[in-house]
């Protein structure tokens, strides 16, 4: 039966102490009403009027149901208000994995993002590999992630929009290289190279390294770094080259990004959550990540704030300005 209903009926019985008036504010026949109050009354075990008497009175039952009933139906209106919220994403709590590299202002811009959007949503965020990510939403661990491409989905699981970042140079500023305004891959020859291991993104990492033996670079060693502070130390302590986006070259003064003549090397990311019984929040997470990482502008505005980099930042047209004016790629600073 339809307890809430029923209850409803009810109060407007008790109310009125009179089934036809009660009937007509319910803009319902008198008989069915009655039936309803009879199998309220069944279904509690307990007479709740006593139609004994010419007039309609309640029962000491009766007294009590229209006492309980209100804060009753109203508690019932609040799990039925939760539980819309939860099917629309709007509150409950959002599982998101993230790749360890991803910019504080990315991380910032996300959680805003998510924050407008529904702000009684809690965004667990997990520090995770591409690998680990996958893992995890197979084994229903995490409830959307943002994974780096080509990666080996697992059955159930569904990828969001795929959004490109171009990959330059990160080197030593004092590098000779830094003069140039880009770089061919077969300029690197001779260099070190600094990446992520390769359990961390196994699709990306192949693909990586065989761009750079079609285009002339052969690493003499492949130096791994699970983070970029630490992969900015290796570019600096061992003469390493890495390739990164111009935004992890902004963290650290001393180093140069150069773009790879061709754009050759692009890093290519998206959202994944499972295809059946997805969290209701997970798709707004990844549609809202690639406008993101679409680029600065996106994260400018979301954010609301400057770059803070600019003044440590030498862009490539610089370079060029001091080789043109016969200095070397380091202008001093």
């Amino acid at each position: 039966m339809d307890l809430a209903r029923h209850l409803r009926q009810f109060l407007v019985v008790a109310e009125e102490l009179h089934f036809g008036r009660a009937a007509q504010r319910l803009h319902i026949a008198q008989p069915p009403l009655s039936q309803a109050v009879q199998r309220l009354e069944r279904e509690l075990g307990v007479a709740l009027f006593d139609r004994s008497r010419r007039q309609v009175a309640l029962t000491v039952a009766g007294r009590l149901l229209a006492a309980e009933a209100p804060g009753l139906l109203a508690a019932e209106e609040r799990v039925r208000l939760v539980m819309r919220k939860v099917a629309d994403g709007e509150i409950g709590t959002l599982r998101a994995g993230v790749p360890p590299e991803t910019p504080a202002v990315t991380l910032q811009a996300l959680l805003a993002g998510m924050a407008d959007r529904a702000p009684g949503l809690d965004v667990d965020l997990h520090e995770l590999t591409s690998a680990e990510q996958v893992r995890m939403l197979a084994e229903a661990r995490l409830d959307v992630g943002l994974v780096h491409h080509p990666v080996d989905l697992a059955d159930g699981l569904r990828a969001g929009p795929v959004v490109g970042v171009r990959l330059g140079v990160v080197l030593p500023r004092t590098s000779a290289l830094a003069r140039l305004r880009e770089l061919d891959l077969a300029d690197l020859a001779g260099h070190d190279l600094a990446m992520f291991p390769r359990a961390t993104a196994p699709g990306w990492y192949d693909e990586i390294l065989d761009a750079c033996r079609r285009h002339g670079f052969d690493p003499r060693r492949v130096r791994h770094a699970r983070n970029p502070d630490f992969l900015l130390g290796l570019v600096l302590g061992r003469q390493c080259v890495a390739f990164e986006p111009e935004s992890t070259a902004r963290r650290e003064a001393r180093v140069a990004w150069r773009p790879i003549a061709g754009a050759v090397l692009e890093r290519r990311t998206s959202a994944v959550w499972p295809d059946r019984s997805p969290h209701p929040a997970a798709p707004a997470f990844g549609a809202l990540a690639a406008a993101i990482l679409t680029g600065p502008e996106p994260v400018r505005h979301l954010v609301g704030e400057a770059r803070p980099w600019a003044v440590v930042y030498d862009p490539p047209s610089a370079a060029v300005d001091h080789q043109a004016g016969g200095q070397a790629g380091e202008d001093g600073r």
